[in-house]
């Protein structure tokens, strides 16, 4: 019994703890975190459904923070093996390897994306999941961050972009995707969509 509630209690403060880390992150540099708390579990899974789990190829999420989508996309049926996180965080870099053992956590800058991820190779990922806080940055570096993200990835691949701006994150007019958008979900706080990008065939 008392193990029990031991554990109860570690588990309440650990879901505590990481909302606190992700807020403090923020405050100390809102420009590359993005949002006062990590996305919700309904949210999480909805970006989770893009990605082609069937396929062998291999998965990158870019800024996974404290990994609430990277825990989606795990239970969607991607392996360990086959998933890269890629945070700029050291902090955020440590919590996730502490929480997902195995798991391929790199450092890096997903806006220079290409030194830090010389072992995926060109045309591979079947999936990109990014929780960027893109419309933080301007336009250029925006498309330039999905330019890079494209030649890492395979034909018709998706580029999985959460937004809670009522505008995609990307300006539409671009040749170089097609695009989707879900509706709002409301169950997340604050209520956001997902946005796909999809390289051409």
């Amino acid at each position: 019994m008392f193990h029990e509630t031991r554990s109860r209690a570690e588990n309440a403060l650990n879901k505590f703890r990481e909302p606190s880390k992700f807020l403090r992150a923020w405050v100390e540099a809102p420009l590359t975190t993005g949002a006062v708390a990590p996305s919700g579990p309904v949210l999480a899974q909805r970006m989770a459904e893009f990605v082609p789990v069937q396929s062998q190829n291999p998965v990158l999420e870019l800024g996974p923070g404290t990994g609430p989508v990277t825990k989606a996309i795990l239970e969607a049926g991607i392996s360990k093996e086959r998933l890269t996180c890629l945070e700029y965080s050291p902090d955020f870099c440590e919590h996730l390897s502490e929480k997902f053992e195995g798991l391929n956590v790199v450092q890096g800058d997903a806006y220079n994306m290409h030194p830090s991820l010389g072992h995926i190779e060109p045309n591979s990922l079947c999936a990109v999941v990014s929780s960027l806080p893109l419309i933080s940055r301007p336009m250029e570096f925006r498309l330039k961050c999905i330019r890079d993200a494209f030649a890492l990835m395979r034909p018709g691949a998706p580029f999985i972009q959460f937004s809670y701006s009522l505008a995609s994150p990307v300006s539409l007019k671009s040749k170089m995707f097609s695009w989707s958008k879900t509706g709002w979900i409301v169950k997340n706080i604050p209520p956001a969509r997902v946005w796909v990008y999809r390289k051409p065939f």
